[in-house]
């Protein structure tokens, strides 16, 4: 009874500093702005908080908006950010956010000319918006409902009163390839979890309850877990718990540590007051693919590399063991020592002694090091990838052993090594008359094959150019694109002889140089043509099929592209032959330089460009089955005017289907997808993949590359990913959650036909 009025007390105690951090205060009215240019804010009543722009570094020209500290208590250097729209989003130095007319914030980015980041709420009757004191920004109704607030869309920090409910993340900010990673996480059995990528849980707070669980910071310095009657049944405590502390917050770190601090007046300065892993190296991946985790002597983390050899250039830290050692291969120790797979993380476990568990990885030509537990336990773990992380220290009982492959001189000692010849030294020196005529001969040859092949290549030009000197016109205002007319295309092409694709045709072009050549049959104006054609001639990436040049003459509109030896994507997958071909790796690449392609075409060139029809027939293959995207730019050649918004999340869509028919090798979207989505769900993900490819699948990829393709076939377009956005998880540096069902408002077949139809080739 006496351990039950304590506990009550307790919740009392806690919940009254909860209560106590929610003030109202004045509100913003619709159609207020601040932008970088300005340098402007929006302030909470107290002076606690602003929401404005600022720099994400100094050497950059780069912003984010979000919510910081703002107390006169606190010096600038030290006003941490506590919220960012759109998590690390970063955008231009004219950039504006803005709560609109329509009651939606947005965020406009100068540089892409482009809304970034959007509340959607400009359906939810929205009359103002406010930031609370607690530093909640929160957007009203006219009945005075909050229907959309800061404190919902959490990024890596929770400020008291602020909760973290089921499935809900809080995610560390990027600072390194390996920073995104981390993550928080309330699974749905009510435990706080902090994760790298969703797979490895490094630690866990709370009892598994089956009840709506939420985690919360109170203005007391205590991280509770609540029921859903908000009763707290878990509880941590900051080292100052029971202190009059004005400022706490509670954040996961870019070192994947989650810590809450207090803000301490006397030194001026945000202390640590918990943190979840006593010990750092405790983190997986805390070093990353650089190395080891380790202490120095002052105590600190440090991360060094017992593998790497002082010559070595490459600044990540990888296994030494390659296959086929031909001197063979033996096992060095590394005492003290736990090491794991960096990326998955799934290390093989077996059951043996120390001396078993080294022989097993020494005769594994695929294992590259291991580890052997030595806790009683006699596990064995296996590692397979050159890449490892792990942390060593004296009281840790584990022992590595890392293959290299063994130094031919270390096996035979005994064996001198040779001694080098003496170099003889002739203080006598003749001329070699033989010599010198045979070096007078040659030099002679040499000179006249260079003349004679000189003269070649001028004569052929010359012969070129009077054959044909309509093809060498190049327009006046482009520096690349040549202007052919329409006979010149007639003899190209052996008057249209060979079809190779919907109006598509391989031509020859006199210097032996196979083109491609396309009837856009557009009805523009010759002046509005030309132009569109030197806008989309201006594009160039090393996966974009060039645009060679083009013919503008009477009713005749003809596009001249490079010539993709191999053919488009979709014969090579439906050919039961040539898909053997399209081995797993080469298909991750063309998924990937897909996406690099169409990201550039967003936002990297100087004005939006939308591909609008991609599909397996616009995906060529050079010869070395590298990608090349065709037909992208037609909409501008053909005079149409989309929106970027519906635009982009089309290709966004039309990747995500893309990636479906790599991956299964079917190309029927439509009866593939909700067979695959429900395989991957239920962790079968492999058997979506095409029998016919021989190659070993990669199952973190396949993981990886199957998330994104979901989350851009999401009905709902608002959920779909940036093509930024999956370069970076396709590339590995982004983690992409499991994706929710993407089915539920899917439009009929023949729906989406119809609103593509007008961009069909």
């Amino acid at each position: 009874m006496v351990k039950q009025v304590e506990f009550w007390f307790l919740w009392i105690y806690l919940a009254t500093g909860y209560l106590l951090s929610s003030t109202v205060v004045s509100e913003v009215p619709l159609g207020s702005k601040i932008s970088v240019e300005d340098n402007n804010f929006w302030v909470s009543s107290n002076g606690d908080f602003a929401l404005g722009f600022y720099n994400c570094s100094p050497q950059s020209f780069q912003y984010s908006v979000g919510i910081r500290f703002n107390s006169n208590s606190i010096p600038a250097n030290e006003q941490k950010v506590v919220w960012v729209a759109g998590a690390d989003l970063m955008v231009g130095n004219k950039s504006y956010f803005q709560l609109t007319q329509e009651g939606e914030l947005i965020l406009f980015d100068s540089s892409l000319s482009t809304i970034a980041w959007s509340s959607k709420t400009s359906q939810s009757a929205v009359v103002s918006a406010v930031l609370n004191d607690d530093g909640n920004f929160i957007l009203l109704n006219d009945k005075g409902d909050k229907v959309w607030q800061s404190f919902d869309k959490p990024s890596n920090t929770l400020l008291p009163g602020q909760k973290l409910l089921v499935f809900e993340t809080l995610r560390a900010q990027k600072a390194n390839s390996m920073s995104s990673y981390y993550s928080l996480y309330m699974n749905e059995s009510g435990q706080l979890q902090l994760r790298w990528e969703t797979d490895i849980k490094y630690w866990t707070f709370g009892r598994i309850s089956n009840s709506n669980v939420s985690a919360v910071l109170t203005a007391n310095g205590a991280l509770l877990l609540l029921n859903e009657n908000s009763k707290p049944i878990d509880s941590l405590f900051g080292d100052d718990h029971s202190e009059n502390v004005k400022f706490r917050f509670l954040r996961l770190d870019t070192d994947g540590n989650l810590r809450m601090y207090s803000w301490r007046e006397a030194s001026a300065s945000w202390i640590a007051v918990w943190q979840a892993v006593d010990n750092q190296c405790d983190v997986f991946a805390t070093c990353g693919d650089y190395g080891i985790c380790s202490f120095n002597s002052s105590g600190l983390p440090d991360c060094v590399c017992p593998f790497k050899s002082a010559s070595a250039s490459f600044s990540k830290c990888l296994l030494p063991y390659q296959q086929g050692c031909k001197s063979g291969s033996i096992m060095v120790s590394y005492e003290h020592t736990f090491l794991h797979e960096m990326y998955p993380g799934n290390d093989s476990v077996v059951l043996s002694s120390l001396q078993q568990c080294k022989d097993l990885c020494l005769k594994d030509p695929l294992c590259t090091a291991v580890t052997f537990s030595n806790d009683g336990s006699a596990k064995c773990l296996l590692k397979m990838s050159r890449y490892v992380t792990g942390y060593t220290d004296p009281s840790l009982t584990s022992v590595s052993f890392v293959k290299k492959c063994s130094d031919p001189i270390a096996v035979d000692p005994i064996r001198p090594r040779p001694s080098p010849a003496p170099i003889p030294v002739n203080k006598s020196y003749r001329f070699c008359i033989p010599c010198l005529a045979g070096a007078a001969s040659g030099t002679f040859v040499t000179v006249l094959g260079i003349q004679l092949a000189v003269g070649f290549y001028i004569y052929r030009r010359r012969n070129w150019i009077w054959k044909r000197p309509a093809l060498t016109c190049k327009d006046p205002y482009s520096k690349s694109l040549v202007v052919f007319s329409f006979m010149e295309i007639e003899e190209v092409t052996g008057n249209f002889k060979h079809q190779i694709g919907p109006k598509v045709y391989k031509g020859m072009l006199p210097n032996r140089q196979p083109v491609a050549i396309k009837d856009v049959e557009a009805t523009v104006a010759e002046r509005k043509f030309r132009a569109a054609v030197l806008r989309v001639g201006s594009i160039h990436h090393k996966n974009l099929i060039r645009l060679e040049g083009y013919c503008c003459e009477s009713i005749h509109r003809y596009l001249v592209y490079e010539y993709a030896k191999n053919g488009s994507l979709e014969k090579y997958i439906e050919d039961p032959e040539l898909s053997k071909r399209l081995t797993w790796k080469k298909r991750m690449e063309v998924c990937l330089s897909v996406a690099k392609t169409l990201s550039y075409l967003h936002s990297e060139c100087r004005e939006f460009i939308s591909h609008g029809n991609l599909k397996c027939e616009n995906i060529l293959l050079d010869e070395n089955l590298d990608a090349k995207v065709s037909e992208f730019g037609l909409s501008i050649i053909h005079g149409e005017a989309l929106s970027p918004d519906t635009s982009a999340e089309r290709d966004v869509e039309d990747f995500g289907k893309l990636v479906i028919a790599l991956v299964s090798g079917c190309r029927d979207h439509q009866s593939v997808s909700k067979w695959a989505y429900n395989e991957m769900i239920v962790g079968q993900v492999e058997k979506v993949v095409d029998k016919r490819i021989k190659s070993e699948v990669s199952l973190e990829e396949l993981n990886r590359v199957m998330r994104i393709a979901f989350w851009c076939l999401q009905s709902d377009e608002r959920l779909r990913p940036s093509m930024g956005e999956v370069v970076k998880v396709l590339e590995g540096t982004l983690t992409v959650d499991p994706p929710p069902p993407p089915f539920s408002r899917e439009r009929p077949l023949e729906e989406e036909e119809s609103s593509r139809s007008g961009s069909e080739s």
